[in-house]
């Protein structure tokens, strides 16, 4: 039920105003993570819709959405199945109640989980974020040329025959540091607020505490990825032809070396606006489901 409830959250994060709203927030992040002739965000969300419109904000969304309930529920299922397993083993039941320790190590562990269904889709999602097709009415003395990614799917076939099955999981140290590291402390801050929030006696926090701790656990978390995101982006979006980056630790001491330690922290901002509301629902929705399957 971990892995419906977690897909079912991911559905509704996935649909409708989650991803009208948030999508072009994370396609202006990617950018200045990737591109240094942005001044800021203002200065990026206006010379993409100077060149390329609106549609300049959607770009690889069809990957992101086609992926996000699958991630999720590997996210919430795998974390819950980690943490009954760890409960098991150290205490003999997998229902008492963990360690804050417990929580983290199974939060950590299902963020590696993920990453093996995470990373194609954001190797096409950021490519397709960061390649320039200026719209037909943009001005341009040079003659529009066609777009080397057509399409999410057509991103991920360019990418396995020009690069290799590798190129598909290009970044994946940089995904694999960012999402062990933040989904330890996302389960964390969400299991520790509940547990604050939750007056003596009551089993289980009412949805408004479920509201808050999920935004919160959001937050923090993004707010701890945030250096680890800006070296995946970089490392994903250096193609077979560039060799810009060796790895992990070569891109992130080119990436100070030449922009200063503050590059690790561009689009921090963000993620954190973006990373509230966002968590918020996939937390209600994930309590939600649970409670009505037990209910029934």
């Amino acid at each position: 039920m971990d892995f419906i409830a977690g897909a079912i959250g991911g559905k509704y994060l996935s649909s409708g105003l989650s991803t009208a709203v948030g999508y072009p927030l994370d396609t202006v992040k990617v950018r200045i993570q990737t591109e240094r002739h942005y001044s800021g965000i203002w200065h990026c969300i206006q010379e993409t819709y100077r060149t390329e419109k609106v549609w300049g904000f959607y770009k690889g969304m069809s990957a992101s959405v086609l992926s996000v309930s699958v991630i999720s529920s590997v996210s919430f299922g795998m974390y819950k199945n980690f943490l009954c397993g760890i409960c098991k083993l150290r205490y003999g039941d997998a229902d008492v109640k963990p360690s804050k320790l417990d929580v983290s190590v199974a939060g950590g562990a299902a963020g590696a989980a993920r990453v093996l269904f995470m990373a194609p889709s954001e190797v096409a999602k950021v490519r397709m974020q960061t390649q320039r097709n200026p719209h037909p009415s943009f001005a341009s003395p040079q003659p529009v040329s066609k777009p080397k990614y057509r399409g999410s799917l057509h991103c991920l076939k360019v990418i396995a025959k020009q690069e290799g099955f590798g190129g598909l999981y290009k970044g994946c140290s940089a995904l694999l540091c960012r999402d062990c590291f933040s989904s330890a402390i996302y389960f964390l801050t969400y299991s520790a607020l509940c547990d604050w929030l939750t007056p003596a006696g009551k089993n289980k926090p009412d949805f408004l505490v479920v509201l808050l701790s999920g935004g919160f656990a959001g937050v923090l978390a993004w707010a701890f990825a945030t250096p680890l995101d800006v070296i995946k982006s970089r490392m994903q979006t250096d193609e077979s032809d560039q060799h810009k980056y060796k790895g992990l630790v070569h891109c992130v001491r080119e990436s100070v070396r030449k922009e200063g330690a503050k590059v690790l922290f561009k689009g921090l901002g963000l993620n954190c606006i973006r990373a509230f509301p966002v968590n918020m629902v996939v937390f209600v929705t994930y309590e939600a489901v649970l409670r009505c399957t037990d209910y029934y």
